[in-house]
């Protein structure tokens, strides 16, 4: 997986074809998200098959300081600094190294949660719903290029309508299988240390490293 955190500026393809209410609501979610200086994040990525059996379960932590991200997850590590990403794999202890760029949209995966919707989507608004005591609104997000190439259909977006904040993310696989984000804690604008976003290689032998940078 590719973990992509990126604030694009609100510019769909299809804008013209999009859902009025839908545009407004994700419209202020990009307005209020790209407010925060930082954002450190904790979720849970459920993976169930077209049995609705689970296969996958893990939990995950992120920190996110304008194009910096920090994801924590079981066996692996993933920093960068905004050009620079390392790759931490614990169970095989090595460490890849790649330029990062931030214009490759084409995944989709927890450390992009909040800001998905920015660009390549048409949408459309669902329903209002609740989860727990929060009231959500819920917003379909459909591929507007390379629908062949896309592992999923649909992504269901839900928006926590009093705090403009994204609270569950549901991806429908072309399979019949289901890939649901649940996020657990969002703080923004804590104090974060420029030094969660590098990774230093020093500890690591030299066949321990492998360099993908060009």
């Amino acid at each position: 997986m590719k973990y992509l955190f990126c604030f694009f500026i609100l510019s769909l393809v299809y804008a013209q074809d999009q859902d009025p209410k839908a545009k407004a609501i994700l419209d202020d979610l990009s307005k209020t998200t790209r407010a925060y200086k930082t954002i450190y994040s904790e979720y849970v990525l459920t993976i169930t098959n077209r049995e609705n059996k689970v296969v996958e379960k893990q939990n995950g932590k992120v920190w996110l300081k304008g194009n910096a991200f920090r994801l924590e997850i079981p066996g692996n590590v993933i920093v960068c600094d905004g050009k620079t990403q390392w790759n931490h794999n614990k169970d095989a202890g090595e460490v890849t190294i790649k330029n990062y760029d931030p214009n490759q949209k084409d995944q989709i995966n927890p450390s992009n949660i909040f800001t998905i919707y920015e660009s390549g989507f048409k949408f459309k608004y669902d329903k209002e719903e609740k989860l727990g005591q929060s009231v959500c609104h819920v917003i379909s997000l459909f591929p507007a290029e390379n629908q062949a190439k896309k592992k999923y259909h649909t992504v269901k977006l839900y928006v926590n309508k009093a705090k403009k904040q994204v609270m569950q993310m549901i991806m429908l696989m072309k399979d019949g299988g289901k890939q649901t984000i649940e996020v657990k804690t969002f703080k923004p604008n804590q104090e974060i240390a420029d030094t969660q976003f590098t990774f230093d290689t020093k500890p690591f032998k030299p066949d321990q490293i492998v360099d993908e940078r060009d």
